[in-house]
């Protein structure tokens, strides 16, 4: 079975390191956090329990204690100096970081040698109480979607297949049946993570909205679309702000981002208008009433799929990589991304036709004398080439 590369910092961190900090691993819905504890805990030799929270009902705020003190019972009868516990989906408790800071201060009072190991969906978990209760305590093992390589080495994608496909392990099964494929995807991946990771532990007054302005940004995926424009297209759409706080709480979920505009100013950057990004191109292909086939057949349509799954690229790498993505756009002047790491700036313009102008990448240059700048395309970087680098190596 196919091993992420985390798995080998969970590894170090909980069999050759002391216990310091617990461990928080966390990512989007189904993108393997339990399978590499799973792993994990197949080839280990350290006493553990493994609880998940998922059907706990959320004001059962003792329930932690209580498995708290059975880990512990199991680490003093199993003989070991240290043990583990691992818990999943901690999020869905309500208070949990206070109750887990109390129990884990309590541990390193007793010096009790109990590693500890929480699992949760989505950068919610980080807000929900990591910075506030257990500031200084612990440690961010974060998993994105699955890169082309990771799909192409685990089930033999090929790079077509991964551009609709996108990087969720778990559907990959039902690739030859593709309205089933959709089915799982938009019910089992979407609907879950709006609804378990957004309304349950955010402040939404209107779910519909949020649900539209999901549908309506996969939709222009790639594109810059103005809230006063989405407005225009919704109903009951309350403002401006509430469309920009919804559309935060999708990038915390890892389904949709916009992406703010490129510039030295800013209060500019949050005022221009953003340009919607799926972190996955699945989400955009469950909801596409064509096939696959024919989407691949129109090259302006197959188009919009290759610059999402760019931009996904992008995106899912500045999560891990400590980069920050943007777009830029002046006038008639535009290109497609634009990346910045230690006041260094590189712009991408996607080409996924034989097209090859890009009047933007002058511009820019002119204007911003960036490190670099580079066309994904046919005559630049093939972007089936640019789906397999780590976009560091572009700086």
């Amino acid at each position: 079975m196919h091993q992420r590369t985390q798995i080998q910092v969970l590894a170090k961190r909980l069999e050759r390191e002391p216990r310091k900090f617990i461990q928080v691993i966390y990512g989007p819905r189904q993108v393997g956090k339990t399978t590499l504890v799973n792993q994990f805990l197949e080839n280990t030799g350290l006493p553990y329990y493994y609880i998940s929270a998922d059907a706990v009902p959320a004001g059962q705020g003792s329930w932690i204690e209580q498995q708290w003190t059975i880990a512990r019972m199991k680490l003093k009868n199993s003989g070991s100096s240290e043990g583990l516990l691992i818990i999943d989906e901690v999020q869905k408790i309500e208070n949990w970081s206070e109750t887990v800071k109390k129990e884990w201060d309590a541990d390193s009072l007793k010096n009790v040698n109990l590693k500890v190991v929480l699992l949760g969906s989505s950068r919610l978990l980080l807000q929900k109480g990591l910075s506030e209760s257990l500031a200084g305590r612990y440690e961010k093992i974060y998993m994105g979607h699955w890169s082309f390589s990771e799909m192409n080495k685990a089930f033999g994608l090929n790079v077509r297949q991964y551009v609709w496909y996108g990087g969720y392990p778990g559907p990959v099964s039902l690739m030859d049946d593709e309205e089933r494929w959709k089915s799982y995807v938009a019910e089992s991946l979407i609907e879950t993570s709006i609804s378990k990771d957004i309304l349950m532990l955010t402040r939404v007054d209107k779910p519909a909205l949020l649900r539209r302005l999901f549908e309506l940004g996969c939709h222009y995926s790639g594109q810059i679309l103005s809230f006063t424009k989405i407005l225009g297209q919704l109903q009951d759409a309350g403002n401006t702000t509430t469309l920009a706080n919804y559309l935060h709480a999708l990038d915390t979920a890892g389904l949709l981002k916009g992406i703010e505009k490129f510039g030295p100013e800013i209060i500019r950057q949050r005022a221009s208008s953003p340009k919607f990004q799926v972190h996955n191109t699945a989400l955009m292909s469950a909801q596409q009433s064509k096939s696959f086939s024919y989407v691949e057949s129109n090259p302006e349509i197959w188009g919009r799929w290759v610059e999402s799954a760019v931009g996904a690229h992008l995106l899912n790498y500045s999560l891990t990589e400590k980069y920050k993505l943007y777009f830029w756009r002046h006038r008639n002047a535009e290109i497609d991304f634009v990346i910045e790491r230690d006041e260094q700036v590189v712009g991408l313009e996607v080409k996924s036709g034989m097209a090859h102008k890009a009047p933007g990448m002058n511009a820019f240059r002119k204007k911003y004398n960036p490190h670099k700048i580079y066309l994904v395309g046919n005559t630049g970087i093939p972007w089936e080439e640019f789906l397999l680098i780590n976009p560091v190596e572009l700086f």
